[in-house]
């Protein structure tokens, strides 16, 4: 029997049951079926719901609830969207990339929203504060604060000393700050979110792997699910049905979580608004505090697996983990002594042109969102949103942002893929060393980000 408990910090300080629900059993009709259980399957229910009781809805889950990167992610409400405005803007227009970011922002407060309503704790909007913590990564920030301007994404430049005095770390020569986050409980929500559309009617079938999604159907190991809609909700777990192998890369974040840390630490760390945090580095790392006081700390690191091979062995990688924990310390000494209680990690879903996207084949019944690109809490809840309005046949401003219908092209085949995708990931390792040696940028990054985003 799995131990649900082990998947992560937030999964072990539910104190509800983690037991399975029925399986699916034999045949089954409905309206919508949504294959995957978490946050994007989940809002989906929850909107659909909302918009047109009368549906029937079934969601099916291979494993419970929340499973995936939705109960084990590092606990980021954000309005940050794969895809940056600039280059939406270059596809689409300005006004059309402005929206889609005004419709993250207010993703983010629809998130805290539905929470409060629902009874759902922990969540608390604190903002990001991202440190830049060279000279190459306050020109960075520099850049980032210039296109939010040009596209009124509301984030401002921190001085040094404004920036320390959010988050006391090592190094810091300026920042930026946006309010437009909050940090959460990823467990709680998802697993409060399942009982509130369950308590509303849908049908949630866990313990039941999906073998086949085709129009109107969706084949299971245990039965079948027939339905006018069906909804792809499966983000880094999509290479794994047939035909989909190269839609989406699974790619691993790992994190570390420490003990419970006393008052006087945290008056020399900062965070007193519970803002989420990261720096300027290519590498990606994110950190919160959470509502116990812990120090959240993730990132990148961990390599793609050759074939987008998914194993339970990979969310764990003691090497990584000590790379997190070095440069944990290395951000804030005070914790060098912290004792690291929970180690856990998973994978999250990169289209290759880590484009986030959202649809409604209506010729087929077939609906998909996903590619996240580990930014998932948000971008899902405007997914949800967005599919209840196209799966309900109901025109809004959500319908026509620019990442409705957007089709990524295919990963490269094996072992393209896998050195394409290794190579990215050294090219950011190198790319920080040599900034850190030399104190200018470095181009790697750019060269690297350029293939793999084209």
């Amino acid at each position: 029997m799995t131990d649900y408990r082990s998947l992560s910090l937030w999964f072990d300080q539910l104190g509800e049951p983690l037991t399975t629900r029925p399986r699916l059993a034999g045949a089954a009709e409905v309206d919508v079926a949504i294959v995957g259980a978490g946050f994007t399957g989940l809002w989906t229910a929850y909107y659909v719901q909302a918009l047109d009781p009368t549906l029937k809805v079934a969601l099916v889950e291979q494993e419970i609830a929340g499973f995936g990167a939705s109960g084990r992610n590092g606990g980021w409400c954000s309005a940050l969207f794969p895809v940056s405005a600039g280059r939406l803007a270059k596809d689409h227009g300005h006004e059309a990339a402005a929206a889609q970011y005004a419709a993250m922002r207010d993703s983010v407060v629809e998130v805290a929203r539905v929470a409060r309503a629902e009874g759902i704790e922990d969540v608390a909007i604190g903002g990001t504060v991202v440190l830049a913590r060279s000279q190459p990564q306050l020109a960075r920030a520099e850049d980032e604060v210039g296109e939010s301007a040009e596209y009124g994404l509301g984030t401002s430049l921190l001085t040094a000393e404004d920036a320390r005095a959010r988050l006391a770390a090592t190094g810091v020569v300026g920042g930026t700050y946006t309010p437009h986050c909050a940090a959460i409980q990823p467990a709680k929500l998802v697993r409060g979110l399942a009982d509130v559309v369950e308590s509303r009617g849908a049908r949630i079938y866990e313990g039941s792997p999906v073998r086949l999604i085709e129009p109107h159907r969706v084949q299971t190991d245990v039965g079948e699910l027939s339905a006018h809609i069906i909804v792809r909700a499966t983000e880094g777990y999509t290479a794994a049905l047939p035909g989909l192998r190269r839609a989406i890369a699974p790619v691993y974040s790992l994190i570390i979580a420490t003990e419970p840390l006393p008052s006087t630490t945290w008056d020399a760390i900062g965070l007193r608004e519970r803002e989420t945090f990261s720096d300027f580095r290519h590498l990606i790392i994110y950190g919160q505090r959470t509502a116990n006081d812990r120090m959240v700390f993730g990132g990148r690191g961990a390599p793609y697996h050759y074939g987008s091979r998914i194993t339970a062995a990979q969310d764990r990688v003691p090497a990584v983990f000590a790379a997190l924990q070095e440069a944990l310390v290395e951000l804030f000494p005070v914790l060098r002594s912290a004792a690291i209680t929970h180690r856990w990690g998973g994978p999250l879903g990169i289209a290759r042109d880590w484009h986030a996207s959202v649809g409604l084949d209506r010729a087929t019944g077939l609906a998909w969102a996903g590619g996240y690109v580990g930014d998932g809490v948000s971008t899902s809840n405007l997914a949800g949103r967005t599919l209840a309005d196209l799966i309900t046949g109901r025109e809004s401003t959500l319908t026509t942002l620019p990442w409705v219908g957007h089709r990524s092209r295919n990963w490269e085949p094996e072992p393209l893929r896998w050195l394409g995708a290794n190579a990215g990931l050294r090219a950011m390792s190198w790319a920080d060393r040599a900034e850190e040696r030399h104190g200018r940028a470095s181009r790697l990054a750019s060269v690297a980000n350029a293939m793999m985003s084209r």
